[in-house]
Formats: structure tokens, sequence, C-alpha cells
């Protein structure tokens, strides 16, 4: 379809009723409409493997599903079961449930780095949860974030380091600082100019580039040389890099460890783990004074404890992960050749593990845009397919993935007459897309 006869009414009226209600308009800064090209910010009515359907009635093949948590595509049939099982079975108890020791004895097994495991719902609360452990276990103040890396928390320790630190006092902000991801000489001159001062260091174990050789092991030797723990950020990392994240692949340990996103399929599950001695200064089995670690309402629902059962069974009985990467590379593939094709291989750009692509919209100068994103994806959803990543889910086949080519093809053409002109303005149809951090609306 013509990219200018491609019209999104329900989906308008839907995101007006959405802003005059929720703050935003999406319960996810990255889900807003501010996202996606003016007026083509689909609402989505369901979905299915790995297509979706808006509320216009437009099919869609979907990459980033639910920001990378739906790795085996939505409804999957052996998640859903498991979850079905346990909801007629009462969901929420006065006690621990015995689906939360099934569910840690599966997780331990998958992850057999860590020692214990603490469930709650998001990634922020059990990162956040990661902090303050280490800050009472060292009984040090500030934390070291890689700078590199884009989120960790919705809490003020993450946050008041962003564009978007409105209420977030300084004092807070002024005790999170930034070391860059891959030099381990400057994070130990950061280590040394605040000795004795941090915390912990939290890091994606790897990201859109694959740690340089000896990195993970050189910060492993510089937190213990330091005191600080090391706490790896395995949110995207997590069953996509291995069944057991990026320290199962890379052979590194870290002392705590956050998991979520793909652990559930979309059910609202994530995981603390890590060191049987730090893990359990949150528990009541020991001498020292309690941390107050996690203690959620809804952390240790049955049903999500049994999707998570049952994410990780699939992916260790079908090698879901090999299949990941599998998909990533045949689209990477596809993409770079209908770019190269067009004569865009220089500026639309897949990056990436495999199992993670993102992609990159450069202007003709070399630089990132934000209107040639802005082109690239209203040629994307007039063509059927929602990307606002290439992350691939195990749901794909041969056939979406040309398709995801073919669209991919025809978005190129327009950006070669758009770099030709040297001015994408034409193609943009309003305001172009924005960043998510920012100061301003």
């Amino acid at each position: 379809m013509a990219v200018d006869d491609f019209q999104l009414p329900e989906s308008r009226a839907a995101n007006e009723r959405l802003h005059a209600l929720i703050p935003g308009g999406a319960h996810t800064y990255a889900k807003g409409d501010d996202q996606y090209p003016e007026g083509l910010a689909p609402v989505i009515s369901h979905g299915r493997g790995a297509h979706v359907w808006d509320v216009d009635g437009n099919r869609y093949v979907e990459y980033g599903s639910g920001l990378r948590s739906v790795s085996l595509g939505h409804a999957h049939p052996r998640v859903l079961e498991a979850v079905r099982r346990e909801i007629d079975r009462g969901g929420n108890f006065a006690r621990p449930s015995i689906v939360e020791v099934r569910a840690a004895e599966r997780f331990l097994a998958t992850v057999p780095t860590a020692e214990m495991v603490k469930f709650a719902k998001n990634g922020s609360d059990v990162t956040t949860a990661a902090v303050r452990l280490a800050r009472a276990a060292t009984g040090r103040a500030r934390v070291a974030v890689c700078r590199d890396h884009p989120f960790f928390s919705v809490d003020d320790w993450f946050i008041g380091t962003t564009p978007m630190s409105a209420g977030i006092p300084d004092a807070i902000s002024e005790l999170t600082v930034a070391f860059p991801y891959g030099d381990l000489a400057a994070t130990e001159e950061l280590l040394t100019r605040h000795r004795g001062e941090i915390a912990c260091l939290v890091l994606e174990p790897a990201g859109h580039t694959e740690p340089p050789p000896g990195y993970l092991a050189g910060l492993r030797a510089l937190a213990d040389r330091h005191g600080c723990v090391l706490v790896f950020d395995e949110m995207i990392t997590g069953l996509r890099w291995s069944e057991a994240g990026a320290q199962g692949l890379y052979g590194v340990t870290p002392d705590l460890s956050t998991f979520g996103k793909a652990l559930g399929n979309g059910f609202a599950v994530s995981a603390l783990a890590g060191r049987r001695e730090l893990m359990e200064r949150g528990g009541l089995r020991h001498p020292g004074e309690r941390v107050f670690l996690l203690s959620t309402t809804h952390g240790a629902e049955t049903h999500a404890l049994a999707a998570a059962m049952a994410v990780q069974a699939t992916y260790a009985e079908e090698g879901v992960t090999a299949r990941l990467h599998a998909l990533g590379e045949r689209l990477a593939a596809g993409v770079r050749e209908a770019a190269a094709g067009m004569g865009v291989a220089d500026h639309v750009l897949v990056r990436g593990r495999a199992s993670n692509l993102v992609f990159a919209t450069l202007d003709e100068h070399g630089r990132p845009s934000q209107e040639y994103r802005t082109l690239f994806l209203r040629q994307l959803l007039a063509g059927g397919v929602l990307a606002p990543s290439f992350v691939v889910s195990s749901a794909l086949d041969d056939a979406d993935i040309d398709h995801t080519v073919e669209a991919v093809g025809r978005a190129c053409a327009v950006y070669r007459k758009a770099l030709d002109a040297a001015d994408p303005a034409p193609w943009l149809g309003g305001r172009p897309v924005k960043p998510v951090f920012r100061r301003f609306a």
C-alpha cells in the first residue's frame, strides 16, 4: 500500500482517548505515539504468533514484541496452557505457593551461576533491589552505571541521570556516576577517583556490540579489587544470548544479576539472582542487619511463575535461542542486501547480536537522524511491518522474513530519493519521531 493511502482513523481516535486518560498515552514511554510517525501509531487489537492486528483491521509482522519480552510469539500455546492451569488453582495466597519453590528450582537450574533467586513483576524493581543490596553489603552510597546502555530502572538513582530528571533531588542524582562500556582503564580511573565510595558496577554484559576480549573478566577483577558488587542487567540478554544469559555464554559470573522480558513471554515476571552470601542479607537466616530486598504483593503470582517455567522449558527443549539467532541472521542478511540494492547500505544499518537486532537510520552526512527514522518507519508500516527494532521472535517464519525484506526494499527506494534531495521532509507526513529521554514534551 502506498504510504499516502495508509490511514489509521480508528487508531487515531483510540490514541486521543488514551491521551485523555493516561499520561503520555501509554503505560511505557517507549510505546508512546511520539515514537511513531504522526498519525501512524497503530493501537493493537490482538496478536498471535509473530503477527498483530490493529483496531483498524491491519495485520503486521511484528518485531521487538512487548519491548523484547514476547520472544516465543503472542499467545504461545505451551505458555498459555501453563498459565490456565495455575489460574484455575488460585493465583495469590497468604503464604508462599509450592509453585514458588518449583519456579526457583527451575530458574536456578537454567542459570546455574546464581545460588538464590527472588521474583518480582518488573525489571526496575529487581535492579533497584540489586543496588540497595550492594549498598547495604558494602556500606557505600555511590552507584556506577554504564553510560552506553540506555535504561536500568524507573527509580531515582537512575532516572536522575537522564534528561527527564524532574522531581529528583540533585543529592540523589549525584550519587550515580558513569563509566564507558569496553574501557577498563576508564573504569579503573573512576573507581580510583571514588576509592572506597562505589557500591556496585551496573551494566548490560553485552549490547549492540560484543564485549571486547577479556572485558567482562577484567571488569570482574576490577570489582573484586575495589571491593564493589558486579551487577549484570540481563533483562535483554537473558535467554536471548543463551538460556543462562550472557553470563552463561561468556563465562563470567556477576555477584548479582537481573532477568525479565523474555522470562515470561509477555507475562509480568522478573528475577533478582546472585550469590547466596549477598542474597541471604534480604532473608531471615543471617545474623546481620536486615535488608529490605524485595517484598511485593503480586511478585509471586502463580500464573506468571508458571509462564516463566514454561518459557524456560520451551527454550531448553526446542532450541529457541539458536532459532532466534538463525532468524536474525536471515533477516539481517536480507535487510543489508535490500539496502545495498537501493544504494543506501551506508545509511540503513543493522546492528547487534542476531537475536537482538536494531537498525540505525543515517542522513546524507552519516549522522543518526530521527527524520530518516520517521521516513523508514512510515514505509514499513504501510508495508505491513511494525518494527521499532528488528528484534525477532521464534514465531517468525521464512515468509515473514521475506515479507519484511520486501517492505524494507520499498522503504529503501524512498530513502534513496530523500538522500538525493538532501531533504526527507516531503516523506515524513508530519513531525519526526522523538527520543524517549528528553527534557520537554
